[in-house]
């Protein structure tokens, strides 16, 4: 069986990741159960560069086919930011720091955006290529649920649910993390059966 190699460290991000992924045929790793320990820097502007940035350094690194996360939020009354910049935005109280900054907003329409980047090893230059998630929004007014991570327990889908307060069944189905995956998973399966 082929190894899918989950190219963060985000603990998080790994759980929603193997869970998504579980209806591949692949043997889903992370750097940690490798033994792989790289950093990558995110200084791009754009979520598919800095995913197709840590796919190809992830892949170089290991060997293995690899899939990689740029995700954020967009939030219409911060001018559609922090989008790229989402998860240093708030220096580790990134939902508390949103709530803050919205305070007084009456505009609350928001979306989360996921780009996932599948990178295949190969000589010279490894096979890149990108895949988008994106589901609408608005945020709350105080933290909701317990599930979930980051933005899950102001993030409000339409529904009247956080992802925060979701089964992570029915949040796998609607979030922008688990559109992503599902554009991804025709070229994945493809990726998985090639010699």
């Amino acid at each position: 069986m082929i190894r899918l190699l989950l190219a963060t460290t985000n603990a998080g991000k790994q759980r929603e990741l193997r869970r998504l992924l579980a209806r591949v045929a692949a043997d889903v790793v992370t750097p940690g159960e490798i033994g792989l320990s790289i950093e990558v820097d995110e200084p791009y502007d754009t979520y598919a560069e800095n995913a197709m940035a840590k796919a190809d350094a992830y892949a170089r690194a290991s060997g293995l086919l690899s899939i990689a996360d740029d995700s954020g939020i967009e939030v219409a009354a911060l001018d559609w930011g922090p989008g790229v910049r989402s998860a240093r935005w708030g220096e580790g109280r990134n939902a508390e720091k949103l709530l803050e900054a919205l305070r007084d907003a009456t505009d609350r329409r928001a979306r989360m955006v996921c780009v996932l980047a599948l990178a295949r090893p190969g000589t010279p230059e490894p096979l890149v290529e990108a895949f988008t998630g994106i589901v609408d929004g608005t945020i709350t007014h105080d933290h909701r649920g317990s599930g979930g991570f980051g933005y899950d327990p102001i993030f409000l889908v339409p529904g009247g649910l956080t992802t925060a307060e979701m089964a992570e069944s029915e949040k796998d189905l609607v979030s922008h993390r688990g559109q992503a995956v599902a554009a991804t998973m025709d070229r994945l399966r493809e990726l998985l059966v090639e010699p």
